[in-house]
């Protein structure tokens, strides 16, 4: 009788999880030109740490123990936060210039510029049991290829805090969702302001010719 039970209590059907991604972004293209406004960028892969490589959407009590990160039971991201962020990053910025991946092969007209980003945290932050904010904490670097080799431009640390309007997984998924669009809209003003310090920089030795 208890290898009965047992067999039909396997055969319930689970609780599925609930799955989240950033949104559907974009829902309507931009006019384009055929030629990008802004220097082609290669995106690199995002590197994350080990414990941010899955899907699981992540929580640390700060109040409590804020080295442990815990994972909620029925919540997850489509995929692990490192492709949501490339995903949604090469959208924005593809608005304004030519986006190619590493792996294209595309032959660029001029010494392209790379980006390579690495994921340090992305996790729902509770400051209590009723408080939290989603937490998002990068680093990018910035190099040009040129002679077989990458000369590095520049490098910047971003870290975007966004509050929580619940207490739970869903107000954390919110939360870390604009958190991310936050950072990739500082990234992209970073990114403009390297370009601006390069041309620059390029006009200034011209000049000296």
């Amino acid at each position: 009788m208890a290898l009965g039970l047992g067999g039909c209590s396997s055969l319930r059907p689970q609780a599925r999880a609930t799955v989240y991604d950033f949104g559907p972004g974009a829902v309507a293209a931009q006019a384009s030109t055929r030629v990008a406004p802004l220097p082609t960028l290669v995106l690199a892969e995002v590197d994350a740490s080990p414990a941010l490589d899955s899907t699981a959407v992540l929580y640390r009590l700060a109040y409590s123990d804020a080295q442990q990160l815990r994972p909620y039971a029925q919540t997850r991201w489509s995929m692990p936060p490192a492709q949501l962020l490339r995903q949604r990053l090469r959208e924005q910025l593809g608005q304004r210039r030519a986006v190619l991946q590493a792996a294209q092969g595309v032959v660029v007209g001029q010494p392209a510029m790379s980006l390579h980003l690495e994921l340090d945290e992305f996790s729902q932050l509770f400051d209590s049991a009723q408080h939290s904010s989603g937490l998002v904490r990068m680093r990018a670097t910035l190099g040009q290829s040129g002679g077989g080799a990458v000369r590095l431009l520049a490098q910047r640390s971003f870290i975007v805090q966004r509050p929580a309007q619940g207490a739970d997984a869903a107000g954390g998924v919110r939360a870390l969702t604009e958190a991310a669009d936050a950072v990739i809209a500082e990234i992209e003003q970073w990114l403009q302001q390297v370009e601006g310090a390069q041309v620059a920089q390029g006009e200034r030795a011209q000049a000296k010719k």
